[in-house]
């Protein structure tokens, strides 16, 4: 776990695989830790995607409109989460500004995402998620270095195609998607016609307790 350089009394987990696993929702290990927030509130992040789904049937990468990927998260999915794992989850703000193509520098692109926030429970990850977790700060620690240099060494990357919740600056229906080892930012991501993987993400509350595990995948967290 390192201290977030661009905001203050946040800690993010970097690496190829520290120990962030976590139990939640039953599922053993399928969770990971992004970060403890200055609030206190853990975010999560699911490890495995759950399904393939388009970002929004509409046809608008808003998601605060809502998005129909967004109705699905905070309504169907977030009623399947067992109770016990249900009452641990808290209404928070996700940043959901645009991000620009290819940019370099990491801080204003946290600043424009946080231009614009969801509240609410269950979102996706974001580009400066990704990013953050990288810890080759040299060449891996803007948009532009992840695009022009081999970053995805980093625990969030797997071998699937999964959705951002960033939506690319200048459209209105594109948003980014990670698309195996080729594009760690691809951009031209239709919402509608394209089914890529979800990995639901939310935040703990800070009253979360830790009951057991040592964060690795055989002796992952445990919580209440």
């Amino acid at each position: 776990m390192y201290k977030d350089e661009y905001e203050e009394g946040r800690y993010v987990y970097k690496g190829r695989n520290p120990n962030n696993y976590i139990t939640f929702n039953g599922e053993n290990a399928a969770w990971r830790i992004i970060s403890i927030e200055k609030d206190g509130s853990i975010k999560i992040m699911r490890y495995q995607e759950i399904e393939n789904r388009a970002w929004d049937t509409s046809n608008s990468n808003n998601w605060a409109r809502p998005a129909t990927l967004n109705t699905y998260l905070n309504e169907t999915y977030y009623n399947k989460i067992i109770a016990s794992s249900r009452k641990l989850i808290i209404a928070h703000d996700f940043g959901i500004g645009a991000v620009t193509y290819d940019n370099d520098n990491l801080a204003e692109q946290i600043n424009d995402k946080n231009t614009t926030t969801w509240h609410g429970y269950i979102a996706l990850p974001t580009v400066s998620d990704i990013i953050r977790s990288s810890s080759d700060k040299e060449k891996c620690s803007t948009f532009k270095q992840f695009e022009d240099n081999d970053c995805m060494g980093t625990w969030m990357y797997n071998d699937e195609y999964w959705w951002y919740l960033s939506p690319v600056a200048d459209t209105t229906n594109t948003v980014y998607g990670l698309v195996t080892d080729m594009w760690p930012f691809y951009r031209w991501n239709t919402v509608t016609d394209l089914y890529y993987g979800v990995r639901p993400t939310l935040y703990l509350s800070p009253k979360t307790q830790r009951t057991g595990g040592v964060g690795t995948k055989s002796d992952p967290y445990k919580i209440e």
